[in-house]
């Protein structure tokens, strides 16, 4: 286990702690791992620079990002007591929280991290503009393991398509590997959710340029009568190279997890870490500005589903009563 003891300011060292220097006085450190996904994704990118900004503002945290398989493998991880924190996508943590499929998870939420807006990229020059026109097409739907497939799944299910039998459906080993495919007309599309997501980015910056495809205001009534847990989202303008209008979809929020056992004055110490430097965050990474205390009470599905210990940060604060 990572994680074997809380964090204690000037205590003697334990085990598996280290030796920190902070205005001439030690204190003890731990490691705290957590779970990212596939190299070229938005975790990645959240979780290192989530890591950076936390280890800088408290010398007694040393969190350390390891690259996973995404959502799917985060989860079982979490529950084993392999990873402390891991970054879980909104899908993943709703079918989870509630049983779908498996039993029900006892793991807590640590933060909101950002929303997630479903929809497809294809190259500018494409002759696709419709959800509908990419039936019969092959599509890169996120990487295996990870929540992007999950996402899609539920939005196609809402418009009465089938995503492995009305679409040659493919799926990655690595994020990173998609904007290549639709750039050089592997896949007609790629998936992808939120702001600042790197697989858009890189679709965007490319010579050939890229369009967004989202469901119509129509299709996104269609898909929450049906998935009703799936909330509409805005993608602002200028959140992705020439991408001069907001795009209107639909998704959820992805969070941070912690394992069920994880103490409560470490979750406390995390959360007080992360709200302090909100500011801080939000500059250094785009998609980090919604990461607040005010959006994780509202993203979590269930107020009881908060560490125990973050609410009592958030008690303190004022965020909840």
């Amino acid at each position: 286990m990572k994680f074997a003891v809380p964090i204690l300011l000037g205590a003697a060292l334990l085990p598996g702690s280290a030796a920190a220097q902070t205005g001439g006085k030690a204190i003890s450190t731990v490691t705290i791992s957590l779970g990212t996904a596939t190299p070229g994704g938005g975790f990645p990118l959240y979780g290192n620079a989530f890591a950076e900004v936390m280890n800088a503002a408290d010398p007694s945290l040393s969190i350390a990002p390891r690259n996973t398989r995404g959502s799917n493998e985060n989860i079982p991880l979490l529950e084993k007591g392999e990873l402390d924190l891991a970054l879980v996508a909104g899908e993943p943590a709703y079918e989870a929280f509630a049983g779908i499929g498996r039993a029900p998870v006892r793991l807590k939420i640590l933060t909101a991290i950002y929303s997630n807006p479903g929809m497809f990229v294809v190259r500018a020059d494409s002759p696709y503009k419709t959800i509908a026109d990419l039936v019969g097409q092959p599509v890169a739907f996120g990487a295996k393991g990870s929540g992007l497939p999950i996402l899609a799944r539920y939005v196609l299910d809402g418009l009465g398509l089938r995503q492995d039998e009305d679409f040659k459906a493919i799926y990655l080993d690595r994020a990173g590997d998609g904007p290549a495919m639709v750039e050089d007309g592997r896949v007609a599309a790629l998936w992808g959710a939120g702001i600042g997501w790197p697989g858009f980015a890189a679709v965007a910056s490319s010579a050939a340029g890229a369009r967004f495809i989202a469901p119509s205001a129509e299709e996104i009534t269609r898909i929450r009568a049906r998935h009703p847990f799936l909330k509409p989202l805005t993608v602002p303008s200028g959140s992705y190279p020439n991408q001069r209008e907001p795009i209107a979809s639909l998704g959820s929020w992805s969070f941070v997890l912690t394992r069920e056992d994880l103490p409560d004055d470490v979750a406390y110490r995390l959360a007080k870490t992360l709200h302090n430097v909100e500011a801080t965050f939000c500059k250094k990474l785009a998609q980090a500005c919604e990461t607040n205390a005010a959006n994780t009470v509202a993203a979590a599905p269930r107020p009881e589903l908060i560490h125990p210990g973050v609410m009592k940060y958030f008690r303190e604060v004022g965020v909840v009563k």
